[in-house]
């Protein structure tokens, strides 16, 4: 059952999740997106971490799933991630996300290295992490990945190079909310008193 003082939290991290997988392109419900606490506590209040279990498709693709996982352990050990990659394994999913309450072992960390191997992509998120979802604050422009066929056009219009791109890293917090991978270039949308808007775009590194 999950104690009284940690169902707020939860409630926000689950928000930020539900928002963050949208934001991916998942097929995230209205309901889930304008949940409150209250609706929340009702469905989840008395029961554990791992009801919190989500699983949806690609909007634009929906035999492509992804899990999301919310152990219960302090610590996730080996068995734990045997098991997640088990369950993606049965249902065919390839790609899930682990939000983590402490931290990973450092055996369930090369477990979790021979398991991406395997072409399994699997992220990992402290509860800290997804407290605020960090996209709502007013100094983050908005953030648009480009799909691999915008990429190309983009690149043949200013004729330039990947390479050339200004870059953001991969594990720059921004990144890792879009599930951003190595290569892929996102367009990124400030707000301009002269020119309504400047856009920028920027090469995953």
């Amino acid at each position: 059952m999950i104690q009284q003082d940690s169902k707020t939290k939860l409630f926000r991290i689950r928000k930020t999740v539900s928002k963050m997988l949208a934001s991916r392109g998942y097929l995230v419900s209205q309901k889930e997106l304008e949940r409150d606490k209250d609706s929340f506590l009702e469905e989840f209040g008395e029961v554990s971490r791992e009801h919190l279990t989500i699983m949806v498709p690609k909007r634009d693709d929906p035999s492509e799933n992804i899990f999301v996982f919310f152990p219960e352990e302090e610590k996730v050990g080996v068995k734990m991630i045997k098991d997640y990659a088990k369950r993606m394994r049965e249902e065919n999913v390839m790609r899930a996300i682990i939000v983590i309450r402490s931290s990973l072992t450092p055996f369930a960390k090369q477990s979790l290295l021979e398991v991406q191997q395997q072409k399994f992509i699997i992220e990992t998120f402290q509860e800290t992490e997804l407290l605020v979802n960090i996209t709502d604050h007013i100094l983050v422009p908005k953030h648009v990945l480009l799909t691999d066929e915008e990429k190309k056009t983009l690149l043949e219009r200013y004729k330039v190079r990947e390479t050339q791109l200004p870059r953001i890293q991969l594990h720059d917090p921004v990144a890792r909310y879009y599930g951003m991978r190595r290569g892929q270039v996102v367009r990124i949308i400030r707000p301009s008193e002269t020119a309504g808007r400047y856009v920028t775009y920027r090469l995953c590194v």
